[in-house]
């Protein structure tokens, strides 16, 4: 049986102390055992300077809820054209701390200060992207152009 673990202040940090440690600074912490299980939960440290492409989860089941614990976060949703239909900003004393996001729409998600960290949950098993879930209009990760891309997702907060 597994015990229970608190998500405590050394938690976050000890996150965050992996992200600034990576290369693509970024880390998660998964509560989930395996990527096949069903709920998957965890914790995703990111840094200001860490790109994820923007995307969507076509599988009706992969509707995700991020709530930010520390920092800031930057959500943006697209059109399937590349269009920004709606922006938000998000943080543990703001006016919005979380979203839930459907399956089927586009987003990004960008880190707006440095240690910031969201809890996420969404169904598994983990399936990596197809080809038609990643936005054909942005920049993947480590393209050229990507560091311009993440400085227009930021510039809209």
């Amino acid at each position: 049986m597994n015990s229970p673990r608190i998500i405590n202040r050394a938690l976050l940090d000890q996150v965050v102390a992996e992200a600034n440690a990576s290369p693509r600074r970024r880390k998660n912490f998964n509560f989930h055992a395996a990527e096949s299980d069903a709920s998957h939960r965890l914790l995703n440290a990111m840094e200001p300077d860490s790109y994820i492409q923007p995307h969507c989860h076509a599988d009706a089941s992969k509707d995700e809820s991020i709530i930010v614990l520390a920092g800031r976060i930057g959500v943006a949703f697209f059109d399937e054209a590349g269009g920004v239909t709606e922006v938000a900003s998000l943080s543990p004393n703001g006016e919005a701390v979380g979203v839930n996001i459907a399956h089927g729409v586009f987003h990004a998600v960008v880190a707006l200060e440095p240690g910031s960290v969201f809890f996420e949950a969404k169904s598994g098993p983990y399936l990596a992207l197809k080809p038609e879930e990643k936005a054909t209009w942005a920049p993947a990760e480590g393209e050229p152009g990507a560091a311009a891309y993440l400085a227009f997702l930021k510039a809209m907060f």
